[in-house]
């Protein structure tokens, strides 16, 4: 399943890409522009990612929609990437644990292995074989959804993971910053974000790579709410592991509580410096044993056994 050598299809393919376009025709080149010039049409630039992310949001709906229910039943969501999108891959998901409590729940995967987070492995991504491989390494499930990312849409290692994902009953969304791609077309839910010509042609890292880590933002935060990892906006699961985040968890107890901080600090040494259980002992009056097993009952969902207790 390894790629080969590149042939005049693969470069009409490739020259089709509007994220291979160049920005520049009809206007100055960017290398003989003012660094102010330069910056501002850089900013320009960017500021129409949103908008192209924003073409794509019923999709990503129904991907977050779908991914939570498979999570709920103890599922995963996995990133897979190459290069750029790789990284961005790994960097949302090495960032879920602190924020939301939650360990390997969700995963990034890139090409070349965490090696190629530093240093670039192009050559990786040409292998289908190998993106099959690292997920088959991960005992990909039914259960699990796996969100394969590509500017291009047509990376091999993406294609041949999320075929695997596929095989195997898991759910499987496609990531692209162009339209109709292989990628999109494979996926039980598509999105495709046509963010156009780069500033710097094919450097996807840039309004593609803006425009994935909006994409992945959402994904990993919407579903870690549908699952009940914060209570208003408030990051209620989060690790108090340092000075900084125990400051936060006390003035998140407060907030969501109206107690003074005294009582917020002995709620949350009470708790283990749990924010969610110290809200919640002194929301209901319960005791941490009981406020903890309440929680567990109601899904881990805080604003749930608020209202349960009246």
């Amino acid at each position: 399943m390894k790629a080969g050598p590149v042939n005049a299809e693969d470069g009409a393919m490739l020259d089709a890409l509007t994220t291979e376009a160049s920005s520049s025709t009809g206007g100055p080149e960017i290398d003989q522009l003012s660094v102010t010039d330069l910056i501002a049409a850089m900013n320009e630039r960017d500021a129409t990612v949103a908008a192209s992310v924003r073409s794509a949001l019923p999709t990503i709906a129904a991907a977050v929609t779908a991914a939570t229910e498979r999570m709920r039943e103890g599922g995963r969501l996995i990133y897979v990437g190459a290069g750029t999108s790789g990284r961005l891959g790994v960097l949302d998901a090495s960032e879920v644990p602190p924020t939301f409590g939650v360990d390997e729940v969700v995963v990034g995967v890139i090409a070349g292995g965490p090696a190629a987070l530093v240093s670039a492995a192009e050559g990786a991504e040409d292998d289908e074989q190998s993106g099959a491989d690292d997920l088959a390494a991960l005992d990909v499930g039914p259960l699990d959804t796996v969100v394969g990312i590509a500017s291009s849409g047509r990376t091999p290692y993406v294609l041949g993971a999320l075929e695997h994902a596929a095989e195997i009953g898991a759910l499987t969304v496609g990531l692209a910053c162009n339209l109709g791609t292989p990628l999109g077309r494979a996926a039980d839910h598509g999105i495709e974000v046509p963010v156009g010509p780069e500033v710097v042609a094919g450097s996807t890292r840039l309004g593609a790579g803006t425009a994935t880590k909006m994409v992945l933002n959402m994904l990993s935060t919407a579903t870690m709410v549908q699952l009940g990892r914060t209570y208003g906006s408030l990051m209620v699961d989060m690790r108090a592991n340092n000075a900084k985040l125990r400051h936060r968890a006390v003035r998140m107890v407060t907030e969501a509580t109206g107690a003074e901080d005294a009582t917020a600090v002995r709620a949350l040494d009470e708790a283990g410096w749990h924010t969610k259980l110290a809200i919640a002992t002194i929301l209901t009056g319960l005791s941490p044993t009981e406020a903890s097993q309440a929680l567990e009952r109601a899904g881990g969902r805080l604003r749930t056994v608020i209202e349960e207790r009246g």
